[in-house]
């Protein structure tokens, strides 16, 4: 088989990926150059369609008067998004659009930029596209503050207009590369000085009350419940003790539920007597 030539012929899906990918890994040294193997195949990731492996990213767009809300403000800037994305084989995945907030104000006052980071801090994305810098904010001090905020957390700033990556330009630029090491490492320390804080308030609860965090239990929260399964469960003069699913069975007659809203099971209760019992020792 020409593999260097099956290789070029080009993939669109992610079934024919998965199947060259597939291939590759059975093909032996003796066959094909592993180094030529691995440029294909990042060839392939690299180039994949709309059904392939592509980059994901987010729009952020932001107008800040009523009229650009009405107008044509969001549509415009979508729009250069998009084309850009397109031209670069990304997914545009949502938009967070900044409805009446002005360039000048800074990460904390922006919901949907706070909303977008925190999603990106969760799921993965990396990527950020704008219309221009000029969407981001107006004022170079803001600008320069949020490039370094999204820096900070490794999370690339593209301007659509210009076609520039302006996280790149900012890490190649030694001084502004180390504002953003500076602000990470402060991040950090806040960070590590909110834990510690935290720690401490939850120490000093638990010493107070003996308990701090996690979900309450029955005899805190369903008291009622917990005595109702203790009668049930209780020995009963000349007759045998019910089981745990005979008393789950009670529960669920008598209209009782779990904390969740749940019927009760055999192992439901159980858990509950069993936990009930570990906090009293």
């Amino acid at each position: 088989m020409d593999t260097a030539a099956y290789f070029k012929g080009g993939v669109g899906r992610v079934q024919e990926q998965a199947a060259i990918i597939t291939l590759s890994l059975e093909i032996t040294a003796s066959y094909v150059d592993k180094r030529l193997l691995l440029h294909y195949i990042k060839c392939i990731l690299k180039n994949a369609d709309g059904d392939g492996f592509m980059k994901k990213a987010y729009g952020y767009l932001r107008v800040s008067g009523q009229s650009q809300i009405d107008g044509d403000g969001f549509r415009r800037q979508k729009q250069a998004i998009l084309k850009y994305a397109r031209n670069h084989k990304i997914e545009v995945a949502e938009f967070y659009e900044e409805q009446g907030i002005s360039g000048t104000a800074d990460e904390i006052n922006r919901p949907a930029f706070q909303a977008m980071v925190s999603d990106i801090l969760r799921n993965g994305v990396r990527t950020v596209i704008v219309e221009g810098l000029d969407r981001l904010a107006r004022e170079y001090r803001i600008q320069e503050t949020l490039i370094v905020y999204l820096a900070s957390k490794e999370i690339e700033l593209i301007s659509a207009r210009t076609d520039e990556n302006i996280t790149e330009a900012v890490m190649a630029d030694p001084m502004r590369k180390a504002l953003v090491q500076i602000q990470g490492v402060f991040a950090e320390l806040e960070k590590n000085l909110l834990v510690k804080k935290l720690r401490s308030a939850r120490e000093a609860m638990r010493a107070k009350t003996g308990k701090c965090e996690g979900r309450k239990s029955y005899s805190e929260a369903m008291p009622e419940v917990l005595k109702e399964i203790r009668r049930l469960r209780r020995a009963r003069k000349g007759m045998p003790r019910r089981t745990y699913g005979q008393v789950a069975n009670e529960l669920n007659g008598n209209g009782y539920t779990t904390m969740t809203g749940k019927a009760f099971t055999g192992p439901s209760v159980q858990s509950i007597l069993q936990r009930e019992k570990a906090r009293k020792r």
